[in-house]
C-alpha cells in the first residue's frame, strides 16, 4: 500500500451560526470570494437527518475556507479545556505593510485586534470572527538561514519536548524582539 501524494488542502471547514452574516463578513473583513453552497437535509456520508446549508469562500492561492451552517444542532460551543488563543486559521499577507493595513481596516470595521506579534520569523496580529473563531493574518520576516535552523531543530526538539514535556530552549530567540537579540 502506498502513502497518498497530497497536492493541498481542499478545504477546511468550520462551524457557524450565521451562513448570511458569516459570508458577509468574511468579504468585508477579508476580501475573501464567496464561491460555492451546498444544502441538503441529510448528510451524504453518513445518511443522517441534519440539515444544513455549506458555504465557501476563496482565500486565495487555491485556499478555500468552509462553514456549515446548523439549525438543528444544539448552539454552537468552543472546547472549554482548550484556551481560546490554540484554535486558529492563519492567513498569509505580503508584507509588513499589509499586515498592518488589515488592522487598521479590522479596527476601523469595529473588530477588535491583538499585535502585532513578533514570532521571529513572522509578525502577525489576531482577532476573532462573529462565530467565535480566532483568525490570525501573519506576514513573513524569516530569513532563509533562519528558516533552515528552525527545519534542523524541529526534530531535536521534538525530542526533548516528547521526554521532558518543558519548551525546548534551542529557539528561543524567536520571540526575543530584533532589538534584545542583538
Amino acid at each position: 500500500m502506498t502513502t497518498p501524494v497530497l497536492r493541498r488542502i481542499h478545504h477546511v471547514a468550520y462551524r457557524c451560526r450565521e451562513a448570511r452574516a458569516t459570508v458577509e463578513w468574511y468579504e468585508r473583513m477579508l476580501g475573501m470570494r464567496y464561491t460555492t453552497a451546498f444544502a441538503e437535509d441529510h448528510v451524504p456520508s453518513t445518511g443522517e437527518f441534519d440539515p444544513y446549508m455549506h458555504v465557501f469562500l476563496d482565500c486565495g492561492g487555491g485556499n478555500v475556507l468552509a462553514f456549515f451552517e446548523l439549525p438543528n444542532q444544539p448552539p454552537m460551543d468552543r472546547d472549554p479545556n482548550t484556551p481560546a488563543w490554540v484554535q486558529h486559521l492563519a492567513f498569509e499577507v505580503a508584507d509588513e505593510a499589509a499586515l498592518l493595513a488589515a488592522k487598521a481596516h479590522l479596527e476601523t470595521q469595529g473588530v477588535p485586534v491583538l499585535g502585532p506579534t513578533y514570532h521571529g520569523i513572522f509578525k502577525s496580529i489576531y482577532f476573532f470572527d462573529p462565530n467565535g473563531h480566532r483568525l490570525e493574518l501573519a506576514c513573513n520576516i524569516g530569513t532563509s538561514e533562519q528558516l533552515a535552523e528552525l527545519a534542523r531543530l524541529a526534530p531535536v526538539m521534538l525530542e526533548e519536548w516528547s521526554r521532558t514535556r518543558r519548551a525546548p530552549r534551542q529557539a528561543a530567540w524567536l520571540h526575543q524582539p530584533p532589538e534584545a537579540s542583538a
